[in-house]
């Protein structure tokens, strides 16, 4: 067979980027599909990308009988208002001596910590600038599990990465870096790492409805970020105050469980409670009459079943208010009035 016969023989039976006659047509419907989401994704980048920035920052590392030295930091952000409030991460901005922002389109600023809540992981910081592009903040109670959603952010130091998936599940609880348990986070199986943290998920319709904030390692496709009803609180807080208003009555406790005998003597709907180990001299709780031993089981009318439910709470719409603490001491049920103050 002569090189020219050969080269014929190939072009008849196909190159193999050529596509071949026995393949099965993709259904008109399906492409149809595949386009709708593939403008659903490239729609929501073009208009949320400009808003999403590098945080990079520099913080002193102390070192035994050495002078510190400067370590620098990265991870994500972006513009929620025009004039230059950025939200990110609190463990982002944690401990920073220098913070910068970089944008997508260039440009390097610097950055100034308006405040940072490190219970819910978020933070606020300021650029001096002005008429940016802002991503706008959505309804994440509006949210149903497995509607799409889309992270933007600086993963490993790679600009402007744009990854895809679905809500995986809402409602779930993550224990910030303080050990305090944030409530209904937002999982997802949008691909975060390390330098998304900071970033926005978002919807179909380009609102941020969530600010992302950890993965589970080494595991696959569990991501979580705070659900944007949560920040809009917080980053409110943080831009009026500085920091989040919290209130606290002065004990330390654990959770505990019940006796059974006490839960059917006093008619308790729960099986646990918060055990009192120890309570600050001088606080709401010494004064009200709480004592170290007393188990916490009711609080402003609602049940008590553990310490993270006296820190959801106790937030800043108690302070300065009397509310009613139902306490078991011995086999006694005892009911006390404190009015907590402003937590420092």
């Amino acid at each position: 067979m002569t090189p020219t016969t050969t080269v014929l023989a190939l072009a008849d039976t196909g190159r193999p980027d050529a596509p071949s006659s026995s393949s099965p047509a993709i259904p008109q419907a399906d492409t149809e599909l595949l386009d709708a989401y593939s403008r659903a994704v490239t729609g929501v980048v073009e208009r949320v990308a400009p808003a999403v920035v590098s945080v990079e920052v520099r913080h002193a590392v102390k070192r035994r009988g050495r002078p510190e030295r400067e370590a620098s930091g990265h991870g994500s952000g972006f513009v929620f208002t025009p004039d230059g409030f950025i939200l990110t991460n609190s463990h982002v901005t944690s401990g920073a001596t220098k913070i910068d922002v970089a944008f997508a389109d260039g440009r390097r600023l610097r950055g100034d910590l308006v405040g940072e809540d490190s219970e819910t992981d978020i933070a606020v910081i300021r650029v001096d600038a002005s008429s940016l592009v802002a991503a706008p903040l959505g309804d994440s109670a509006a949210l149903r599990v497995g509607q799409l959603v889309i992270a933007i952010g600086n993963p490993l130091g790679f600009q402007s990465t744009v990854t895809a998936g679905v809500v995986s599940a809402l409602g779930r609880s993550f224990r910030s870096v303080s050990g305090r348990l944030i409530d209904n986070v937002i999982q997802t199986d949008a691909a975060l790492n390390p330098g998304n943290s900071g970033g926005p998920l978002l919807d179909s319709r380009a609102a941020v409805i969530g600010v992302n904030t950890a993965v589970i390692l080494p595991a696959q496709g569990i991501c979580f970020a705070v659900a944007v009803n949560t920040v809009k609180l917080v980053a409110g807080q943080l831009i009026a105050y500085g920091r989040v208003r919290r209130s606290r009555i002065g004990v330390a406790g654990q959770s505990v469980p019940l006796l059974r005998l006490a839960v059917r003597a006093h008619g308790l709907e729960q099986k646990h409670g918060v055990l009192v180990t120890g309570v600050q001299d001088g606080s709401p709780a010494e004064r009200a009459g709480l004592q170290s031993g007393d188990i916490i089981v009711g609080l402003a009318g609602e049940t008590v079943s553990g310490v993270d439910d006296l820190h959801r709470m106790l937030g800043a719409e108690r302070i300065g208010t009397a509310i009613a603490v139902v306490a078991l001491r011995g086999a006694e049920k005892v009911d006390l009035s404190v009015t907590p103050e402003e937590s420092a």
